[in-house]
């Protein structure tokens, strides 16, 4: 049991950020960097969650909003309010949070299956729940919500 602890095998090393007063967690290697959040230039006709594109040194990013995209009330932008740049699909994405925790890496034994809330609560992105001393984290999978039917916008923006 000790040698599995201390072996890196298995283990996901996460980013970690907070929308509302939940914590969640993502893949760190579809991270690209993390900047303060800034003015972004509106689309027209583009669903509520698509803020608008910034141009990151030449390429025309998408902007979505994490907290519109999960119905998390109320939208503010402060001081802590970030856009995480990601990289999935090939495509360049960034997501608005409230704010980035940090990284961490969770090992097997701290990952639990997400919770089956049958078809009035769509977990199919939800990858699973980690915990980390007394912190519950939401484990997402970025690269299938930011590729599913819904975000289809997002794909044809980049593409």
């Amino acid at each position: 049991m000790q040698e599995e602890q201390t072996s890196s095998g298995g283990s996901q090393e996460l980013l970690t950020f907070t929308l509302g007063g939940e914590e969640y967690g993502i893949d760190i290697l579809k991270v690209q960097e993390i900047r303060g959040y800034d003015a972004v230039t509106a689309i027209a006709n583009t669903p509520g969650f698509i803020k608008g594109v910034i141009n990151l040194r030449g390429i025309i990013v998408p902007i979505v909003d994490m907290r519109i995209k999960f119905h998390l009330g109320k939208v503010e932008y402060d001081q802590f309010t970030v856009v995480i740049i990601l990289n999935v699909a090939k495509r360049v994405v960034g997501m608005v949070v409230d704010g980035v925790s940090d990284v961490i890496t969770l090992t097997p034994e701290q990952i639990r299956p997400a919770p089956e809330f049958g078809s009035a609560i769509d977990t199919q992105y939800v990858m699973g729940l980690g915990t980390v001393d007394e912190r519950m984290l939401i484990l997402v999978d970025i690269e299938k919500l930011m590729s599913s039917q819904d975000m289809q916008l997002v794909e044809a923006a980049l593409a």
